[in-house]
C-alpha cells in the first residue's frame, strides 16, 4: 500500500516537501495536487516509473506526457520556442493550461509524441505542486489521474487510496482540486490552437 502524506495546501511543510522528493529520486510514483485536477508523476528520467504510469492510465505511446515545471527559466532545454510562443507562455504561466510544443533532443523519446515529436509543458499555480518542483530542481514527467474508462479525474484522496494505492508509492493530500484538466493548447505551426477546453481560460486562443 502506498504512503499517504496530508500537506498544508497554502504552507507546506518542508519536512513533507523533502519526503516527496526523495520518493521521485528513488522512482517512485506520485499522485500530488494541481491547480486543475490531481496528477500523477514521476522523475523525468525514469523509465521504470513512467511505465507503471503507462499501467494505471492505461495509456498508448501516442499520449502526449507533460513537463511540469516551476517556471520558464529552464523552457529551451525541453522545447523548441518562438519569440510568439514565448510571450504566450509568459502571459498564461503559472496557470491551468498545458502548452503543445516541438521537443528538443534533451527531452526522453518515451515522452515524446512518437510522430509529432512533441511534448506538454505546464507551470502549474498550485503552492504544493510549486514547492515539490522547487525542491526538485527539475521538471516532473506528469499526466492527470483519470483512470481508464472513467470520464472526471479522481478528486478525494481516500477513494484514490482504494483504487490505485497499491500501484502508487505516495499519495499527497493537498487539499480538494477541481475536476476540469487544463485548458490544452498546441503552439506548434506557431498559432495558438485550443486541442481542449479545461479550467483555463479559451476565449484568448480562440
Amino acid at each position: 500500500m502506498s504512503e499517504f502524506l496530508q500537506v498544508h495546501p497554502r504552507n507546506p511543510e518542508e519536512r513533507v516537501i523533502n519526503q516527496v522528493v526523495e520518493v521521485l529520486l528513488q522512482g517512485g510514483v506520485i499522485v500530488y495536487p494541481t491547480d486543475s485536477t490531481y496528477a500523477l508523476g514521476c522523475h523525468i528520467g525514469d523509465k521504470t516509473a513512467l511505465d507503471r504510469i503507462r499501467r494505471i492510465r492505461q495509456l498508448g505511446d501516442k499520449h502526449n506526457f507533460t513537463l511540469m515545471c516551476s517556471d520558464l527559466s529552464s523552457l529551451a532545454s525541453y522545447a523548441q520556442v518562438q519569440n510568439s510562443d514565448y510571450r504566450i507562455l509568459k502571459a498564461y504561466t503559472p496557470g491551468p493550461y498545458t502548452f503543445i510544443l516541438k521537443a528538443t533532443p534533451e527531452v526522453p523519446r518515451r515522452l515524446m509524441h512518437p510522430k509529432r515529436k512533441t511534448i506538454g509543458i505546464r507551470v502549474p499555480e498550485n503552492i504544493v505542486a510549486q514547492a515539490i518542483l522547487s525542491k526538485l530542481g527539475e521538471p516532473m514527467m506528469s499526466t492527470s489521474l483519470i483512470l481508464p474508462d472513467e470520464d472526471e479525474p479522481l478528486f478525494d484522496v481516500y477513494e484514490m487510496q482504494g483504487k490505485i494505492g497499491k500501484l502508487v508509492d505516495l499519495i499527497i493530500d493537498g487539499g480538494p482540486c477541481s475536476l476540469e484538466p487544463t485548458t490544452l493548447v498546441d503552439l506548434v505551426d506557431g498559432v495558438p490552437k485550443i486541442l481542449r477546453i479545461g479550467k483555463g481560460d479559451a476565449e484568448p486562443f480562440l
